[in-house]
């Protein structure tokens, strides 16, 4: 699914460059559980961008499901987030004003999809994560751990090859984080593809491989 060689990526503060990544390779197979671990400032959350298309590589070679995305324009990679790739988040960024239905409505609004469609596949994520009784609550009528539910149905709802997790249990309890994650083991027997990203090794020990970072190299 995923073809990382050689990555490098390089920022240019005033006349210094910053090495962030100096040569990544990862190979992710369709159906992978994966954790990516490291200290603040080993560049995982650089490689959790670039694998979701949020960033380019300054060099190096990325195929998604062998397709070349170094070689795509902007919108061509817009569309490749929206459409192969969910985004779950520390903080849910949720719509404080819309219901929890209209949360996970909002990206198939950009994917085109028909309002009678997108209705139908947002209460069938949210029925999936277990808040078929939630539908019209707003977040700030939501536990952390509902909102955390909500935002994974919402990257679920354009049927993504691949989710990636930001420390998705980060502002969780411990009884919440274990729920979530039992929803994350569920989803992956289901098929899907799931990359997290953690400073927790009781979260990482959950999935089936994990990688460790270090001064913008994988290490183990």
């Amino acid at each position: 699914m995923i073809e990382m060689e050689n990555i490098i990526k390089t920022y240019q503060l005033g006349e210094v460059q910053v090495p962030v990544l100096k040569g990544i390779n990862l190979h992710v197979e369709e159906g992978d559980y994966i954790s990516i671990m490291g200290a603040s400032g080993s560049g995982k959350s650089t490689l959790m961008n670039i694998i979701g298309c949020l960033d380019r590589p300054t060099d190096g070679d990325y195929y998604l499901e062998e397709l070349d995305l170094t070689t795509l324009e902007n919108d061509d990679l817009a569309y490749i987030r929206n459409q192969r790739i969910g985004f779950i988040f520390q903080q849910f960024n949720l719509l404080p004003r819309a219901t929890a239905l209209e949360n996970v409505m909002l990206p198939m609004i950009y994917a085109g999809i028909s309002k009678a469609e997108r209705r139908e596949r947002a209460e069938a994520a949210l029925i999936k994560v277990g808040l078929s009784d939630r539908l019209l609550n707003r977040p700030s009528q939501l536990s952390g751990g509902q909102q955390q539910r909500v935002a994974i149905a919402r990257s679920l709802v354009n049927q993504p090859a691949l989710l990636l997790a930001d420390e998705p249990t980060g502002a969780l309890d411990t009884h919440t984080t274990q729920d979530v994650m039992e929803l994350f083991a569920d989803l992956n027997q289901q098929g899907i593809a799931i990359v997290i990203i953690t400073h927790e090794p009781e979260i990482a020990a959950q999935t089936h491989r994990i990688i460790v970072m270090q001064d913008g190299l994988i290490i183990g």
